[in-house]
């Protein structure tokens, strides 16, 4: 039983890895191919709509799909006391409000709001903040578990840090949207993608169970 699901975990968080690089794939390149946009002012959202869209869209699904993954690696991954729903819940929710951001097109400029911009709207904010606040909870369950606990501390600050910046990007309007927003989101995947990798590749728990009570 504890094996099945060691390998279930493990298959969660490789299919996590390959949808967030689908994303950074997908992200790089449409900064690429747009060149009718201006990468430092206009935010992720404006690459969804006219062309190469699809692909952008694509590379949003497949990141919708990775967070609750990698929720479900890290419960499976973690020992019995260490686990806990609530990031898993967290991650699988920015997971819907980001499919939910890639079916709503955003408003433009110079153009009247629309309901479904609003909709885009919220739902790029609540994949933001459900996947920063996953990223939290997250980061101090690793505490409870023995061979997670050297990680606990550079985990936390580092989803710290991300949470404090979402509040800054969302807050202070002077930045440049398109820079402030690229730079929010490649800090994140920099966890995000750290996290799948060490839960891809750690010893499973019942085997450090086994060697312990050698």
């Amino acid at each position: 039983m504890v094996g099945r699901r060691v390998s279930a975990g493990r298959r969660a968080a490789a299919a996590a890895l390959a949808g967030m690089l689908a994303f950074v794939a997908t992200g790089i390149a449409a900064q690429c191919l747009r060149h009718d946009l201006d990468w430092t002012r206009v935010p992720n959202s404006f690459y969804l709509i006219g062309p190469w869209g699809g692909m952008v869209r694509a590379g949003y699904y497949a990141m919708a799909l990775a967070l609750p993954l990698l929720g479900a690696s890290a419960y499976a991954g973690l020992a019995p006391q260490a686990r806990s729903a609530a990031p898993w819940l967290l991650f699988a929710v920015g997971g819907v409000a980001l499919a939910i951001t890639a079916l709503a097109s955003t408003d433009t400029w110079n153009h009247p709001p629309t309901l479904h911009g609003y909709v885009h709207g919220v739902a790029a904010q609540a994949a933001f903040l459900c996947t920063a606040t996953a990223m939290l909870l997250q980061a101090w369950r690793l505490r409870g578990d023995a061979r997670w606990a050297h990680r606990f501390r550079p985990a936390l600050a580092y989803a710290a840090l991300c949470f404090a910046l979402l509040w800054v990007q969302a807050f202070w309007r002077a930045l440049p949207r398109g820079l402030s927003q690229k730079a929010l989101i490649l800090l994140m995947l920099g966890w995000l993608l750290t996290a799948a990798w060490q839960l891809l590749r750690a010893t499973p728990h019942d085997a450090i169970h086994h060697e312990t009570n050698a």
